[in-house]
């Protein structure tokens, strides 16, 4: 067991009776938790460098403020409707609640020693400090006294509570400081709560020289007599409040893009399912705020040093420190798509000799995806362009290409995923501008989210038109493209071609296909799709032919493949699984699943592609796409997968698994008890992720 791991649920049992007992099903929560537990060893490995040590810990932190603002707050929801009975695991929502106070707990104690003790000294030593107020020189607080008076004093608004002053709305995730004052004339005490203003104030504020740090929080407790003169401060500490953050939009909403609009607003107000505090805060405080935002004792977090560790974003992106990061890494050009001298990639000139595949961020999205949508945006036999959009960024090149497209006469055409959980935002703003381009904008069904990843081009050839497609396991978003591991395949194939359109109709249109020639779709088919792969790896194992099934993808949670899985694996199919976050399959349990085995990679790049390959014979059939196996994504989303039938392209995919499988420096592998434990090399160490750099460097070479 590492220092790290988390037990999940009950202890397994005997050998399988009936799928769906305790002894089958590891708790989906915990797994999540799990996950950020991994996270949380890598900003704990002395062999990390220091400021991504620092990048982790802040990874660490924003993804426990989404587990408990989706996860958590659904399990309150729960119990608040009654809805106590013991799950798949064997754990009731509330047990599941207590467990999860109990691991959260144990991470953050963990996070801030390791920040405290370990990675802020080290940052010390080599010239980039974050420190605390005391320990700044008496010229650089009068420096800070300074910039307080002139930049950070002005956008305070210190809010007292008592008689007539009702205790203020705290919005999700801000930083607070409660503060007791005394009126040293009627001896009246008060509460007052001041908001740190993240959204206009560096949370962490930078000394002269810009190597130093202090927090911002600190600056403002140093001069709450400025903001409450006259009064004593008797006593101040800090709070930050999690809000459940998760919505759902009914079947009635006629106006979808109305209707997030409005969700989004009630977002702010959802009940509070975590209150973290200062620790010492006093107790007559913590009482006040507690009866406050309505929070049970359990759900109130204390921490002993800096609080919202997601803001050491700020500092890891401080210039300069190269030392002390990752190597830079540049994504390269393939082959087949660099140009000639100074020419453009012709994208689907190479798409015409046959398909593609990239893998980012190894290969340029900007040289690959970007390229194509520019290319059939300024070519004039180009009809239409069609594609959908999850998640984008701000600075996106994507956007304005459909613009540019829809000027120039072309049917633009963009699925927009408004629900998109915390980009509903940016995807509203961006729907907007596309609308008032020209382009159309489409926004799906109320109840299913559209996570499909595809580019559908139609373009005039000879006396017909020819599909162009790109299937990719990640979002159309520039900049993630560089931090995810994701694939794209891209192809020219009829069936493919004509699937794809299909898929675009049914979501700008009405209709509902019964079948497709190539490709499995979410909600009605991809589940039947994988089973029935699963089922023929088995009868092709039982018929004395190779088989194995092996995986790659995000999360492992839906009943109806874990139980299919258990089956291949009774049968002696030799099952390999790389699962980066949840799993709630149980491997190498005896009668149960001795043939599966499931690793994890966590490294630099985010490990998020989805591969689903199963060998018969000596062939394998290989498929990429955007879903994972949850019920979420098999039922409530439209999601795709494709084939790859390219006997070169498959060769590379089947090659990327089994480098995941085989890593010995950033892969953890998961026990029959729940445990997951760090590999560690035993002869030369393995990186999938340093070897797929070399390889790509090499081949652009």
């Amino acid at each position: 067991m590492t220092s790290g791991s988390t037990t999940l649920g009950p202890e397994p049992g005997p050998p399988l009776g009936e799928f769906g007992r305790p002894e089958t099903f590891f708790n989906r929560e915990l797994s999540w938790l799990q996950f950020d537990d991994r996270v949380l060893e890598l900003a704990e490995d002395p062999g990390t460098p220091l400021l991504e040590r620092l990048k982790f810990l802040a990874i660490w932190s924003t993804n426990l403020d989404e587990f408990f603002m989706v996860r958590v707050a659904g399990l309150h929801d729960m119990v608040d409707a009654g809805l106590d009975s013991p799950g798949k695991d064997g754990l009731t929502p509330a047990g599941t609640i207590g467990r999860i106070r109990e691991v959260t707990a144990a991470q953050q104690a963990r996070a801030t020693r390791c920040l405290r003790d370990e990675v802020l000294p080290a940052l010390g030593e080599r010239g980039l400090r974050v420190v605390h107020l005391h320990e700044v020189s008496a010229e650089d607080r009068d420096g800070l006294e300074e910039h307080f008076r002139r930049q950070v004093f002005p956008v305070l608004t210190p809010l007292a509570v008592g008689l007539g002053r009702p205790f203020p709305y705290i919005s999700n995730l801000s930083l607070s400081l409660a503060v007791r004052v005394r009126d040293p004339e009627t001896g009246q005490e008060m509460l007052a709560r001041v908001k740190v203003p993240k959204e206009m104030l560096p949370r962490f504020m930078p000394l002269p020289g810009g190597c130093a740090f202090v927090p911002v929080e600190e600056v403002i407790a140093a001069q709450l007599g400025a903001l409450f003169a006259g009064m004593e401060i008797l006593e101040y500490s800090i709070f930050r409040v999690t809000r459940d953050a998760d919505f759902t939009v009914g079947d009635e909403a006629d106006d979808l893009l109305k209707a997030v609009e409005t969700e989004l607003r009630r977002r702010r107000f959802g009940e509070v399912v975590r209150l973290e505090v200062q620790a010492g805060m006093g107790e007559g405080m913590r009482r006040q705020l507690t009866a406050a935002l309505d929070v049970e004792p359990g759900d109130v977090f204390e921490v002993d040093g800096f609080m919202d560790l997601g803001d050491l974003w700020d500092v890891y992106k401080v210039g300069g420190f190269t030392e002390l990061r990752d190597p830079v890494w540049q994504p390269v050009t393939r082959a087949r798509l660099k140009p000639e001298d100074d020419e453009q990639p012709d994208v689907m000139g190479a798409m015409r000799e046959g398909d593609i595949l990239v893998h980012h961020p190894y290969d340029s999205f900007s040289s690959s995806v970007q390229r194509l949508l520019e290319q059939a945006a300024d070519d004039d036999d180009v009809l239409a362009i069609k594609l959908t959009v999850y998640r984008t960024s701000d600075d996106t090149p994507l956007v304005p290409t459909l613009v540019a497209a829809s000027e120039r006469g072309k049917q633009a055409v963009c699925m927009v995923e408004l629900k998109a959980r915390f980009d509903e935002q940016a995807n509203v703003r961006w729907a907007r501008k596309l609308e008032e381009a020209g382009v159309h904008v489409v926004y799906g069904l109320p109840t299913l989210k559209t996570h499909a990843k595809c580019v559908l081009i139609i373009r005039r050839e000879g006396d017909g038109v020819r599909h162009y497609v790109h299937v990719g396991t990640g979002n159309y978003h520039p900049t993630t493209a560089r931090l995810y591991t994701d694939f794209g395949l891209f192809t020219c194939d009829e069936a493919i071609g004509a699937d794809v359109a299909d898929m675009f109709n049914g979501l700008t249109g009405f209709s509902r296909q019964a079948r497709y020639r190539r490709v499995l779709l979410a909600p009605d088919l991809l589940r039947e799709g994988i089973l029935r792969e699963i089922a023929g790896t088995v009868e092709a194992h039982q018929e004395g032919r190779p088989a194995r099934i092996s995986m790659k993808m995000n999360s492992l949670v839906d009943g109806a493949c874990i139980r299919a899985l258990y089956e291949a694996s009774q049968a002696g199919v030799r099952i390999d699984l790389n699962v980066r976050g949840i799993c709630c399959l149980k491997p190498g349990v005896e009668g149960l699943s001795e043939t599966i085995r499931v690793t994890s990679v966590v490294d630099r790049f985010l490990e998020h592609s989805r591969i689903y390959a199963f060998q018969r014979g000596e062939d394998w059939s290989v498929w990429i796409g955007s879903a994972d196996l949850m019920p979420r994504n098999l039922d409530t989303r439209v999601e795709l997968l494709a084939p790859v039938t390219d006997p070169s392209l498959r060769a590379e995919l089947l090659d990327t698994l089994e480098r995941s499988l085989a890593d010995t420096t950033h892969a953890w592998d998961l026990q029959p008890d729940g445990d997951w434990t760090r590999r560690r090399p035993d002869g030369e160490p393995r990186s999938v992720q340093r070897e797929l750099m070399a390889r790509a460097a090499e081949q652009s070479a």
